[in-house]
């Protein structure tokens, strides 16, 4: 088995990135209601300011990838994603270990969705403790 890599994405990823944003926001019951097609013009915008996109991959697999906004500091994560046929197999824990070696950061911020609990237990795993509530007021 080779060994996961993580490359920094490109152009040429942001149909892939697109797509697998989609997915995530599926995954994580987020009501965010854009397109592949919105999601893909958001992404394109993302990666023309300070966010890196970094895909993880074994291979020639595909494992996931996570996006930082190196513009904040701590930096932030604002999404880590492990494609779908990949979960169960360590890989989560595996990329973002790798993913924080590369950053070379003392600190960094996530964000979980209320009622997302295995994302919660996932980053707790890792070591992540609770800073604040975000809270919304919808009428």
């Amino acid at each position: 088995m080779s060994e996961l890599t993580i490359r920094i994405g490109c152009e040429a990823d942001l149909e892939l990135l697109a797509g697998l944003n989609k997915q995530l926001i599926e995954d994580e019951r987020h009501d965010n209601a854009m397109t592949v097609s919105e999601l893909l013009e958001r992404m394109r915008h993302f990666m023309g300011t300070a966010y890196k996109a970094y895909l993880f991959e074994q291979g020639n697999a595909l494992i996931g990838y996570a996006l930082v906004d190196h513009t904040r500091q701590p930096l932030y994560v604002r999404q880590f994603f492990i494609c779908r046929d990949q979960r169960r197999n360590g890989f989560g824990k595996l990329a973002f270990g790798k993913l924080a070696a590369l950053l070379d950061a003392d600190q960094l911020d996530i964000e979980v969705m209320y009622g997302n609990e295995a994302a919660y237990a996932f980053w707790r795993s890792l070591g992540f403790k609770e800073r604040s509530i975000y809270m919304r007021l919808e009428r």
